[in-house]
């Protein structure tokens, strides 16, 4: 994928160039032209008007306007490339490692209660979502951020998804190409207020007959101008005189209710023309999964709504300028106008607006999905077991280790507690996070880094980055317990999960550890829940013995040339190695 990437890069670089080239040399010939029509008009005033002249300006005129245009095809061509460079750039630091740069962290959703997020990297510096995201819009990042955080979908829904992140990463140049047209739109946080405002039942003026009145002084006031223009009597001139000044109070009495209902929609007409280009791209495609079909069908029920609101906005922005809307107003009452536009549109469609714009966000995150196949040196789509507390995995990593450094291992969590001990450094918990992680990733839908994958859907909840609470009057041991009450609540509570704790009971000393880790497990075990549980202590790994469902397994190290060296592979049964003596001689604390 890098190697199609990199060509892909130098062919798009090269047109871009050309573009670039081709745009420079229309506006220099743009410059020279004006002067040329410059000339021209000197020389039909000077000349006094001649006819051939005339023609010449006319025909100067239309060169330029037609050079305008195809200068700004040029410009859009060389934007269109620069921004599909971009994309696969940051395709390819994906591949490479070098996402950890990426400027969208996701660090807003953020929660240190949550159950997962912070203790398995899935929002925030280096997290998931910063190398999953190829969203752009305010409702993309809002939903690839509620599918790592809040999944929640039933095994026909998994499967669903799983079909559209396949589809979807098997075209390259069309999501692409969706991800270029979505950055053209950008992310604006005041963007679901004005979702808000659209659904809402506030109508500009709310009783028919005021409507009919504005209705009617409209016609009769265009009425009586068009006829003063054409008969120029005096009386009728008169009328449409009275009239204009009759519409002008009508606009002046409602200026500031009309201000406030229509100024939401000034920061439309841009934004809604690239939602409009991407909802085009989106209704033409020929999908095959039922998720994206689905998807689909929303966004093309709101392609002529979409084009009216664009219209209608488009109408409001254009008569900002204070002469041209006195004008306007006093001829047609514009501002009326679209508040009217505005108000039939909303009872119309406004009920299904936020719909729609969820349906291209929900599009957005199955497509930042899709990027992981592309990207990873190993994935599969993991297939769903009937069995309860199932991961069976054959070369499974850890995605966001980079592609090269990454150590795969196998696992298979059959209802099982496994008891893994080790080293430092070793790799245990990293090992657990890798299975927690791509547990998030299956449980969303997506593909995961493994070679191949069954699992149970399962709630993921750990206990690992533990820290004493100062503020709070919380110590380590006791922030660890509350995190451990929470997990076997959990479990109490029926639902179907994975829990993983790493270094049970770190803040205490070995006999309370010990008693507290055997209470523990032997709860978990009662409840029926699978996990892990990371631990130094080798005393913790003796209650294998008792409990049937508990099975040991370990990291190790070696040594060569007195050098400590690691595999990071897990095998059966309690670690044999400990290496901290080594490590204080190798800082110089012996």
């Amino acid at each position: 994928m890098q190697q199609f990437l990199e060509t892909e890069i130098k062919r798009r670089e090269a047109a871009l160039a050309e573009y670039n080239r081709t745009a420079n040399i229309i506006g220099i010939f743009k410059v020279i032209w004006i002067v040329m029509c410059g000339i021209t008009v000197y020389q039909v005033w000077t000349n006094h008007f001649p006819l051939k002249l005339i023609l010449l300006l006319c025909a100067e005129i239309i060169v330029f306007i037609l050079s305008h245009l195809y200068h700004i095809r040029e410009l859009e061509r060389a934007g269109h490339e620069a921004g599909l460079i971009r994309i696969a750039k940051k395709n390819i630091s994906r591949i490479t490692g070098g996402w950890c740069s990426f400027e969208d962290t996701g660090k807003e959703f953020i929660d240190y209660n949550h159950d997962y997020s912070s203790d398995l990297d899935i929002v925030g510096r280096n997290s998931l979502f910063q190398y999953l995201n190829s969203t752009n819009t305010y409702y993309g990042r809002q939903r690839l951020a509620s599918d790592l955080l809040y999944p929640g979908f039933s095994n026909e829904e998994i499967r669903e998804r799983q079909e559209a992140v396949s589809e979807l990463g098997s075209d390259y140049a069309w999501t692409s190409q969706i991800e270029y047209l979505s950055s053209k739109i950008g992310i604006d946080a005041s963007f679901p207020e004005l979702i808000s405002e659209l659904q809402g039942q506030k109508h500009f003026i709310e009783g028919r007959p005021v409507k009919w009145l504005v209705s009617l002084s409209r016609i009769l006031t265009i009425t009586a101008v068009l006829l003063s223009l054409l008969t120029r009597d005096t009386l009728i001139s008169a009328a449409a005189g009275v009239m204009m000044i009759f519409q002008l109070l009508i606009w002046s009495v409602g200026f500031s209710k009309i201000n406030r209902y229509l100024g939401i929609m000034l920061k439309l007409p841009y934004k809604i023309a690239r939602y409009d280009d991407m909802i085009q791209e989106i209704a033409g495609y020929n999908f095959h999964s039922e998720k994206l079909k689905q998807i689909q069908a929303v966004v093309f029920s709101a392609q002529e709504a979409i084009h009216s609101l664009s219209r209608i906005s488009g109408n409001i922005s254009q008569c900002q300028n204070g002469i041209v809307r006195t004008i306007l107003n006093i001829l047609f009452l514009w501002d009326y106008k679209n508040a009217f536009d505005l108000d039939r549109w909303k009872q119309e469609h406004g009920a299904s607006t936020e719909s729609w714009f969820a349906a291209l966000g929900e599009l957005e995150s199955l497509i930042s999905f899709s990027n992981l196949p592309r990207c990873l040196s190993t994935s599969c789509i993991p297939v769903i077991s009937a069995r309860p507390n199932i991961i069976e995995a054959r070369g499974m990593g850890h995605p966001l280790l980079n592609n090269t450094q990454r150590v795969c291992n196998d696992l298979n969590l059959d209802n099982h507690i496994f008891i893994i001990s080790g080293s430092n450094m070793s790799g245990k918990t990293t090992f657990m996070r890798t299975a927690g992680i791509n547990m998030i990733l299956a449980n969303a839908g997506s593909c995961v880094c493994a070679q191949q994958m069954t699992f149970t859907p399962m709630n993921v909840i750990t206990s690992m980055r533990i820290a004493d609470e100062l503020t709070e009057g919380i110590s380590t041991f006791y922030a660890e317990l509350k995190r451990i009450k929470k997990i076997i609540d959990a479990a109490k509570a029926g639902t179907c999960q994975l829990f993983l704790i790493d270094e049970i009971f770190r803040g205490t000393n070995s006999a309370d550890r010990l008693r507290g880790a055997e209470e523990v497990i032997k709860t978990l075990c009662t409840l029926g829940t699978s996990g892990m549980i990371t631990t130094h202590d080798l005393e913790v790994c003796k209650l294998s013995a008792s409990f049937r469902r508990i099975v040991n397994y370990s990291f190790n190290e070696h040594y060569t040339d007195g050098e400590i060296c690691f595999d990071y592979k897990i095998k059966n049964g309690v670690s044999k190695t400990t290496n901290a003596e080594y490590l204080l001689k190798k800082v110089g604390i012996l």
